[in-house]
């Protein structure tokens, strides 16, 4: 079956790179070898018609691709903080300032900060871990991975890396998701550190 999408990253000394479908999802692996003899060097921003098969290692990879028209290259963007970079940093101190207020009135242990710190230092490392691998074509960390290490606490690691790596930035259904995990994180610590867990009342 046919699939249409855009080349959204080139690597033009390796000889691959990897397309966006016009349906979202996954971001489809591409090898030069996959493009017809003639058309000249893939350029970002291309639209392209292609097949999707599997590798040995069971990894979809793009076959049969054939570009849609003339190239249309994509506007570079600069290497500085991702769409809504302010917006998201805002959350850390916001965060803080609550967890240091609920720390105050209820007394929350001090591990619980220590997991915090954990869990955003995992999933930082996930984070990058995955965007190194986007671009090398190898294994990627699912991202319902990436989702869990968040709600189970380490969302800011996950902010900082989604801005300094520019990776899972601009995607706007993984966006959704992340923010309704992060909301679900922060209602579950102040739930979990009230009076009301003591009393077993929810």
């Amino acid at each position: 079956m046919q699939i249409e999408g855009r080349l959204k990253s080139w690597n033009d000394e390796r000889g691959f790179g990897f397309i966006e479908t016009h349906q979202g999802g996954q971001e489809i692996f591409a090898h030069i070898k996959a493009f017809p003899a003639g058309t000249g060097r893939p350029v970002v921003g291309q639209l392209v018609s292609f097949e999707v098969e599997l590798n040995a290692d069971g990894k979809k990879r793009a076959k049969k691709i054939r570009p849609i028209g003339p190239a249309r290259a994509m506007k570079k963007v600069p290497d500085s903080p991702a769409q809504w970079g302010t917006a998201s940093y805002f959350t850390l101190p916001a965060f803080f300032v609550l967890y240091a207020g609920v720390s105050v009135v209820w007394h929350v242990p001090r591990m619980i900060a220590g997991w915090y710190l954990l869990a955003s230092l995992l999933c930082y490392a996930a984070y990058a871990m995955d965007k190194a691998a986007a671009r090398q074509g190898a294994w990627r960390t699912p991202e319902g991975t990436l989702l869990l290490l968040g709600l189970a606490g380490g969302w800011p690691g996950a902010i900082v890396a989604q801005q300094r790596l520019r990776h899972k930035s601009s995607k706007a259904s993984f966006r959704s998701a992340f923010w309704a995990s992060v909301a679900a994180n922060v209602a579950g610590f102040v739930l979990l550190s009230s009076p009301l867990a003591a009393r077993g009342l929810f």
